[in-house]
C-alpha cells in the first residue's frame, strides 16, 4: 500500500516528503485541505519546516489527496496512537525493540508476546511497525519490569530475530 501511495507522487520527491510524514505522524487531511491531528489543525509552515520543503509543497500535496478519492478516504481516516515509548524513561519503564528478518513471516508477536508471558512479564504496550511503510519494522513492546537476562537469551535465540534493544 506503501509504495502505491508513493507512486502517486513518483514525480516529486518534496510531495513523498509530505506524505511519509504525514504517514509517520499519523496526521489526517481535513475537507479544506488542511493537515490535522484529531481536531487540532497544523500549520502548513511547520510541517514544511519540519522537512524542509516549501509550504506551498503541502498545499499542493493535500490538493492531490482531496483530489483523489482513495488517496482522500486514507487520509482522512488516518489517526494517531499514543505511544508510552517517549515517556519510558520519565515513568520508569523498559522498552524493549526487535528487528526481524522478515516482517512478513506469520507468528512473530505471537511468539514474541508468548515468551513474555512464559516469564511472567506483563506488556503495557505492543507497536509493530507495518512493513509496507517503513524499511526496518520493527515490533516494540513497553513493559513496567526489568527483562530476566534467561528471557534476552530466548528471544535472541528466535530464528527470525535479528536484533534486539533494549531502552
Amino acid at each position: 500500500m506503501f509504495d502505491e501511495i508513493m507512486e502517486k507522487f513518483e514525480g516529486s520527491p518534496s510531495q513523498q516528503a509530505v506524505i511519509r510524514l504525514l504517514l509517520e505522524r499519523g496526521f489526517s487531511v481535513n475537507d479544506d485541505g488542511r493537515v490535522v491531528s484529531g481536531g487540532i489543525e497544523i500549520p502548513n509552515t511547520g510541517i514544511a519546516r519540519e522537512i524542509d520543503v516549501d509550504r506551498r509543497v503541502v498545499d499542493s500535496t493535500t490538493d492531490v489527496i482531496l483530489d483523489d478519492p482513495e488517496l482522500r478516504r486514507i487520509f482522512q481516516n488516518i489517526s494517531q496512537v499514543p505511544s508510552l515509548m517517549d515517556l519510558a524513561p520519565v515513568l520508569d519503564l523498559t522498552v524493549l525493540a526487535i528487528e526481524v528478518d522478515d516482517a512478513d513471516r506469520k507468528g512473530i508477536v505471537a511468539a514474541v508476546t508468548g515468551l513474555l508471558a512464559d516469564h511472567d512479564v506483563s506488556i503495557r504496550q505492543t507497536i509493530s511497525e507495518d512493513p509496507e511503510f517503513t524499511d526496518e519494522p520493527r515490533l516494540y513492546l513497553v513493559t513496567d519490569q526489568d527483562l530476566p537476562g534467561e528471557l534476552i537469551t530466548e528471544l535472541r535465540d528466535l530464528e527470525f530475530v535479528r536484533k534486539i534493544e533494549l531502552q
